[in-house]
């Protein structure tokens, strides 16, 4: 299946590296291009692609705001916030806007092209030059009450989520609690469904601000 990848950026030199880099894989189109962030909404409404590729400081509307508007529209495309940038300021305000992933432009192109093929299966991936800082932060917060969570979820998914918040994949999840790895892809989708929750990455941090992640 192809990846319909729309690419986001105020500079030109930008978006045809990226669009040389993404055009020239087999399982990838670049279907469209935005140089600010409302022309990015209005393509993406237009096009639908799988994955925007999103500059977070462009002009007239930032992709922060572009990521905000893109979430609460129907059936919304993943999108890989992509910044020169490293800031908290950008990182905490991509993913909570909406964002399942996070890059700096300085990364390794097949990172990139990594990241998309993540985001197209519904997972989440962070540039591991920010993921600790991430993580941290996170960590840090003041728990809010994680009755909700405890009400939704079965003992395994709980089981599951803190295994999440501390950056298993699903095969060394599966390893740690002694269950298939398809048993584990079955048990991530229902909590992401029950907690409302797009990608991994938004189930980590909601781990975090729940207190439900493990202190180790």
């Amino acid at each position: 299946m192809t990846i319909r990848v729309l690419i986001a950026d105020d500079q030109q030199a930008v978006r045809e590296a990226l669009r040389l880099t993404l055009d020239g894989e087999p399982d990838v189109e670049v279907i469209g291009e935005a140089a600010d962030g409302a022309e990015a909404v209005h393509q993406a409404l237009w096009r639908r692609p799988d994955v925007v590729v999103m500059d977070l400081r462009m002009p007239y509307v930032d992709g922060i705001a572009a990521i905000r508007q893109l979430a609460d529209v129907e059936a919304p495309p993943r999108v890989l916030a992509l910044t020169t940038f490293d800031t908290d300021e950008y990182l905490f305000g991509a993913f909570q806007s909406g964002a399942s992933g996070f890059l700096l432009k300085d990364s390794d192109p097949e990172l990139l092209l990594e990241a998309v093929r993540a985001l197209h299966r519904g997972h989440g991936l962070v540039d591991p030059k920010v993921t600790t800082r991430l993580i941290h932060r996170f960590a840090r917060l003041s728990p809010a009450s994680p009755t909700d969570a405890r009400q939704r979820l079965t003992a395994r998914e709980l089981e599951v989520l803190r295994q999440l918040a501390r950056g298993l994949s699903n095969a060394e999840i599966a390893e740690a609690l002694t269950i298939e790895e398809g048993t584990v892809k079955t048990h991530v989708a229902s909590v992401l469904r029950k907690l409302g929750l797009p990608t991994r990455v938004r189930a980590v941090i909601y781990a975090y601000e729940h207190g439900l992640a493990p202190r180790d």
